[in-house]
């Protein structure tokens, strides 16, 4: 009985995390097809290239300590505010040094310009550590609700704000300040929504403990976001503001929806894992139907809008964005496994095997960077492909230690996922080709998307698939 409600309250957490990606998505979705109507690739390849820097700084926000009050069995108030006050003191010092380097970063892209856009939205540094150890508590509480209010409401608002500023001739301020808005307001609503304040307490003891988990997990995630921002600073460096744009968008289109679900799964998966992680076989069964579900769900999409993404994009951004199709395509390939990816390794944080998280990061990263250095002088083009092949190599790496730990290795995982790659992959076929049909385009992509759903659907009815029956279960 206690493990059927277990099981429903981690659904009911999924759905409501689910819903807030999925709506806060959607809007952010809407506004970026608005402004980049508006609003030149430029302007894009400029906020891109800002956005590196507080992204990799972002991590000592988001990272480390945070999972590891998620991860610990009997955090306090004494751990939680130790935290929180130690990550404001550090946010206050990363923004002091963004304020104090922005001449020096636009000096190094030729850019003076770049100065007051780089001091204005490192401001989300600060402001996301207002929040950080809020989310914490909502997570290890599964109080995924209060997400919900908090990201529609700082995303609808901001992107009210953005629109209204393009319209007004704002240009590249327009995307700045819809950005530090929206995590103003996210902020606000889940200070205002949620119960727990931090207290006037602080242990050192409480926070060394925490790091001596956390700080493995923060360099992992530095290691990680580091390189994955490598390329936005190689691309802006070498090449111009319009091919990173044309990039960064190739790569947020498919992004937009493999996040989406992921961070939903993600978010969920760890806590409940963590809470059985002394059962070894509990731990690999959640994992497995992780993988299993998030895959159906995510291939199909990503497989469908690679192969609609053309008449997609030309529709939707208009003609001047179709530059980035290329990456669309490649990089839609690159996240159809991006949830096994991220499954593996709750498995192992939720374990509390923090050493073998970083070492693979590591590994991961070596042959990435290598990757980047023996791709960059050839193309853009190139670099994604790069991307792609990263990917493979990282999943691999990744499942490796859970064949020891839960029995459940690469060729596990692939053979679960083979059926719904196969009928993903029939499906992108038909859709493919009825792109290539004589229809006005907007006709022409409703066809592309109804089929590819009717197919996707009645296959895995036909086919009696486990995933499809699990999930009509739960609606």
């Amino acid at each position: 009985m206690k493990n059927k409600s277990e099981n429903n309250s981690t659904i009911a957490n999924f759905i409501w995390r689910f819903t807030e990606r999925t709506a806060a998505q959607l809007v952010t979705f809407v506004v970026s097809i608005i402004l980049a109507r508006i609003l030149s690739p430029e302007y894009y390849g400029t906020i891109a290239l800002v956005t590196v820097f507080t992204t990799i700084l972002q991590v000592f926000v988001d990272s480390g300590l945070g999972t590891a009050l998620i991860q610990k069995k009997d955090a306090d108030d004494l751990d939680f505010s130790s935290v929180f006050f130690f990550n404001m003191f550090m946010c206050v010092v990363l923004y002091i040094v963004m304020y104090i380097a922005s001449p020096y970063i636009a000096a190094f892209y030729n850019d003076k310009g770049l100065t007051p856009i780089i001091r204005f939205i490192s401001l989300t540094i600060i402001i996301s550590g207002v929040k950080g150890i809020q989310q914490a508590y909502v997570s290890r509480n599964m109080l995924f609700k209060r997400f919900f209010f908090s990201t529609i409401g700082g995303t609808v608002a901001s992107a009210i704000i953005g629109i209204f500023l393009a319209y007004k001739g704002y240009g590249v301020w327009a995307l700045a300040i819809q950005q530090v808005s929206n995590t103003a307001i996210d902020t606000l609503i889940l200070w205002l929504t949620v119960r727990w304040k931090p207290k006037f307490m602080f242990s050192w003891q409480r926070l060394k403990s925490l790091l001596k988990f956390g700080w493995k997990l923060l360099v992992s995630a530095l290691l990680d976001t580091v390189y994955n921002n490598l390329r936005n600073l190689m691309i802006g460096k070498i090449y111009t503001s319009s091919d990173l744009a044309f990039f960064d968008q190739g790569d947020k289109l498919p992004k937009v929806i493999a996040t989406n679900i992921n961070i939903s799964i993600d978010s969920v998966l760890l806590p409940t894992l963590s809470k059985v992680q002394d059962k070894v076989e509990e731990v690999r069964l959640l994992t497995r139907r992780a993988i299993r579900i998030s895959v159906y769900i995510v291939a199909p999409l990503m497989i469908g809008f690679a192969c609609c993404a053309e008449s997609l994009v030309s529709l939707v951004l208009t003609d001047k964005w179709l530059p980035c199709v290329p990456f669309v395509r490649i990089l839609c390939v690159s996240y159809m496994l991006w949830p096994i990816h991220t499954a593996n390794l709750n498995a192992i944080k939720a374990m509390g095997r923090s050493d073998i998280f970083l070492k693979m990061e590591v590994i991961k990263k070596v042959v990435g960077i290598a990757l980047l250095v023996s791709t960059i002088g050839f193309s853009v083009k190139a670099m994604a492909y790069g991307v792609l092949l990263e990917c493979v190599i990282a999943q691999i790496v990744n499942s490796i230690p859970n064949k020891s730990l839960l029995n459940y290795g690469y060729i596990d995982q692939l053979k679960d996922v083979l059926p719904t790659l196969a009928l993903s992959g029939v499906m992108g076929i038909v859709v493919y080709y009825i792109g290539i049909l004589p229809l006005p385009q907007l006709l022409g992509v409703v066809v592309q998307i109804l089929t590819g759903m009717i197919i996707y659907i009645v296959g895995s009815y036909l086919l009696r698939f486990d995933e499809f029956r699990y999930i009509m279960s739960k609606v």
